[in-house]
């Protein structure tokens, strides 16, 4: 039996474990600046995935209208800062 990585042991667990989500959404939350702008993180008020799902929560309407139109685009952004092929659609609150 060869020897792995501690970071290859914690990929492989998360990825059979239910905790796997949650941490994919503490991921997006650190790095939604980067991904999106100041101005949209700053009024972003929660994000999490529930399944392939990535909720996006926000009480500014004007945010609430650009997400709409930028699903898509937060997909490929998401699913590229993951490194997987994780989020499938987008819900905005």
């Amino acid at each position: 039996m060869g020897e792995i990585s501690f970071q290859d042991a914690m990929k492989q667990f998360l990825k059979n474990s239910r905790l796997k989500s949650g941490v994919q959404a503490v991921q997006i939350e650190e790095l939604w600046e980067k991904i999106m702008g100041k101005t949209i993180a700053k009024y972003t008020e929660k994000i999490q995935i529930i399944g392939t799902t990535l909720f996006i929560t926000s009480s500014v309407a004007p945010l609430k209208n650009e997400l709409l139109y930028q699903k898509e685009r937060i997909i490929e952004m998401v699913n590229e800062t993951l490194g997987e092929k994780t989020i499938k659609e987008v819900v905005i609150r």
